[in-house]
């Protein structure tokens, strides 16, 4: 997730000086990205108004909008168990009961993690790993009741998804084996998190859904079809994912029964960055059987799937379920790395009934963003439409409302500067999620860790 290159872009320049007038022509059929969805109806046309610089310097936010601080890395954790991890990221929000909210929330830590999740009996894979999950309750007025660790010894946790029974599937962005950077077991797997009991799913790695970098994952509400993507930022490039279980829709502890993982070949297209024109349609989509999902020998985008080969694509990142499709993001790819062609950020409709994947959106460089950099990740539909963005590149960090209209607004600016007064520098935004009644908007900066709460005129 922190791969964007060293890039300065006009928006960028403008948002140094304080000119912001949010510089990005978002080129993309919205209409078909939001179509069939329950947001479609209530889709905002324009976004909230301009940033009101925050006098604390921590976010800026449209007038009307207040944020909430509900956990920094290096506190304590309210139970005890040693001190809020870094590296906050992907994170999804679900309902409790008395109008609770349970937040699980991912912790992206290497090997040289600054603060690890705390090892917990009961919930650590791998006593070496320092990432993992935390989950915080929180009452209807978003103050914090409990936070604890999750999940504990598992690695680079990036992001992932929400099952429809209401658990957090956290995903491993590596393949290191037992080993490597002193791990005791192999990573690279999903692990399923309970966000009220933890210790109901405990740290038991879900295998047969394969093991490589993965980002994130959307499930299909009826089929129970799994969608995985895989983060890879150098050649071969990462592939788009299907895993059919042996239990679809079994609740909770029902992926461990195991099931079939495919790859998605699109005929004639070995590169997605290849393809540039909005509205590109294709049918007929294959799914190949992988052939190796533990990549025991050789990493599942090395190995061979046969005449017609497999699909690739540059930095596969977000995935959420919409309507009666699966959206995925690829947050750029460049010539200059191996891909086809360039691009910024491109949005993918898969529609399983139609076998149909279809190009909604492209981000540049036929826009007004002259530089690599500007790179979508986490995304999600917001309640009173429209959608969520993260950028995640250098200078200024936000996050982005994109309109129906294709109108792209400032939502939020991180100002909390990592790096110094000479040179500054903004951590990325992760995690965007909405509480389940739409009035709160949960987002992470990264770095440092921090987890926002953010209310106002939403259904303005």
């Amino acid at each position: 997730m922190t791969e964007s290159g060293r890039f300065a872009t006009r928006r960028q320049m403008l948002a140094g000086t304080g000119a912001l007038g949010v510089g990005i022509a978002f080129s993309g059929a919205l209409s078909e990205l939001f179509a069939g969805t329950a947001a479609a109806q209530g889709l905002g046309h324009t976004g909230y108004g301009p940033l009101v610089p925050d006098p604390k310097g921590v976010l800026d936010l449209p007038e009307g909008f207040r944020y909430r601080i509900l956990s920094r890395e290096g506190d304590e954790l309210r139970s005890g168990e040693g001190k809020v991890p870094s590296n906050h990221d992907g994170m999804s929000a679900f309902g409790g009961r008395g109008g609770r909210v349970h937040l699980v929330r991912n912790h992206e830590n290497r090997v040289n993690g600054k603060v690890p999740v705390p090892t917990v009996e009961g919930l650590t894979y791998d006593p070496a790993g320092k990432g993992g999950c935390t989950a915080l309750t929180l009452d209807s007025r978003n103050r914090v009741q409990s936070e604890r660790v999750a999940i504990a010894g598992t690695a680079v946790n990036c992001a992932g998804g929400p099952t429809p029974w209401g658990t957090w599937l956290t995903c491993e962005e590596t393949e290191d084996r037992a080993g490597t950077n002193g791990y005791t077991k192999d990573h690279g797997f999903i692990f399923e998190v309970d966000p009220a009991d933890p210790h109901r799913t405990g740290a038991v790695p879900l295998t047969a859904m394969g093991r490589f970098a993965h980002e994130a994952i959307a499930v299909d509400p009826r089929r129970g079809v799994v969608y995985e993507t895989e983060d890879a930022f150098e050649k071969p490039f990462g592939l788009f994912y299907r895993f059919l279980p042996n239990r679809p829709l079994g609740g909770t502890g029902s992926l461990r029964a195991g099931g079939r993982l495919q790859a998605m070949r699109v005929p004639g297209v070995p590169d997605l960055s290849s393809v540039q024109e909005v509205g590109a349609a294709f049918d007929h989509i294959e799914w190949v059987d992988v052939p190796d999902p533990q990549a025991a020998q050789t990493p599942i985008r090395f190995q061979d799937f046969g005449r017609g080969g497999i699909t690739h694509a540059q930095k596969l990142e977000g995935c959420y379920w919409g309507g009666r499709s699966v959206y995925f993001v690829s947050s750029f790819a460049r010539r200059s790395d191996g891909s086809a062609a360039d691009h910024f950020g491109q949005v993918w409709r898969y529609d399983p009934e139609r076998r149909r994947l279809t190009l909604v959106v492209v981000f540049g460089p036929d826009t007004d963003v002259q530089l690599p950099g500007e790179s979508p990740d986490n995304i999600c539909l917001a309640p009173s439409g429209g959608l969520m963005v993260c950028e995640d590149g250098n200078g200024a960090q936000h996050v982005f409302g994109v309109t129906r209209r294709g109108e792209v607004y400032a939502m939020a600016r991180n100002r909390q500067n990592i790096g110094t007064a000479q040179e500054p520098e903004w951590g990325e935004f992760a995690g965007v999620t909405f509480s389940p009644d739409g009035d709160t908007m949960y987002v992470n900066c990264y770095t440092p860790g921090t987890t926002f709460a953010v209310t106002g005129p939403w259904r303005r």
